[in-house]
């Protein structure tokens, strides 16, 4: 079994920064890619920054500038530094990754993770 673990997060002035981590473990063949999504209240689930395999990296026009996500591929860790954060960055922020996992000693299966979710809230 494959879980995300997540932390970071909290309450954070505008203008202030937080980080954000995540941790994949269990029977892990590979990963292909790892991001963060965020959910706002009465909003749709949306894609904040993602990495895949070889670095490429992608970003929401909302965060470009201000977000960097980086991966450790040894350690099946992703961060997301979040730097000059506005009222509008408020929402829970979840982890999210592609993975590869072991089903038996030579046969594995590939599914979409999810972490448990961690609150965000930038207010004065």
């Amino acid at each position: 079994q494959v879980q995300l673990v997540e932390s970071g997060g909290g309450l954070v002035q505008p203008g202030g920064s937080l980080r954000l981590s995540c941790a994949a473990s269990g029977s892990i063949r590979s990963i292909n890619s790892m991001g963060w999504y965020r959910q706002a209240p009465g909003k749709k689930r949306e894609l904040v920054a993602s990495t895949i395999s070889g670095g490429t990296t992608t970003y929401a026009d909302s965060v470009k500038g201000r977000f960097t996500i980086t991966r450790d591929s040894a350690k099946n860790t992703v961060s997301l530094q979040m730097n000059s954060l506005k009222p509008e960055d408020t929402a829970v922020y979840y982890c999210n990754a592609d993975i590869k996992s072991y089903t038996g000693s030579t046969t594995y299966t590939r599914k979409d993770y999810w972490g448990q979710g961690t609150q965000v809230t930038v207010s004065s």
